[in-house]
């Protein structure tokens, strides 16, 4: 389903142990063992939580040797919550609708398209920076048909019309919400959920 992104935000955080885990690891990073001992919990139900937390793309994972140090994923964490409330407003959104942006940003959208594409519509590299990476991105993604499922193959296709490192730009479709995946088949999410460039700095 679409919205699974924002149902297992919340479902990951309908928990006063994961609350706490989350509040945790604001702190810094920290293994398993330090949180089990600060939750007053089993080093398993660390493990059970994380899987959680993970599956929402909430914390990261990184292991070093038979240590397992987690860490927030500040970015999506932020971005799920800005989407659900973006979600719920969409149908009273100010005249214009979520769609509408400030003569700056449009600007710097030109801009940026202008810079990163060919005449014949050809992206030449992806950008490093974040802001101008999701403008990009969105310019590509939005030439999908919404509602139609893809198979990877379709996908690769269509992305290698822009540019030839399809897997690196089909796990940036996925990593920032403007595709979800299940199956090996691949679906636009509702705008809502796409990372917002907009509100970048």
């Amino acid at each position: 389903m679409q919205l699974d992104k924002v149902v297992s935000y919340h479902k990951a955080l309908a928990d006063p142990t994961r609350i706490r885990f989350l509040i945790l690891l604001a702190e810094g990073e920290m293994n398993g063992q330090i949180l089990a001992e600060k939750l007053c919990i089993s080093p398993a139900t660390v493990t059970h939580h994380a899987a959680k937390l993970r599956e929402a793309s909430l914390i990261n994972e990184r292991r070093d040797k038979n240590t397992i140090y987690f860490s927030l994923n500040h970015y999506f964490l932020k971005s799920s919550s800005a989407a659900t409330v973006e979600l719920i407003y969409k149908n009273v959104s100010a005249p214009g609708g979520p769609e509408a942006m400030d003569e700056k940003n449009k600007r710097l959208k030109d801009s940026v398209l202008k810079n990163f594409f060919t005449a014949e519509g050809k992206l030449k590299h992806v950008p490093v920076q974040l802001k101008k990476k999701l403008i990009v991105l969105e310019h590509v993604v939005s030439q999908l048909d919404k509602g139609r499922k893809y198979t990877e193959k379709e996908i690769n296709d269509f992305i290698k019309r822009f540019h030839d490192d399809f897997a690196t730009i089909r796990r940036e479709f996925i990593m920032h919400q403007f595709m979800f995946r299940e199956n090996e088949v691949y679906e636009l999410n509702p705008p809502e959920l796409w990372a917002k460039w907009e509100t970048l700095s």
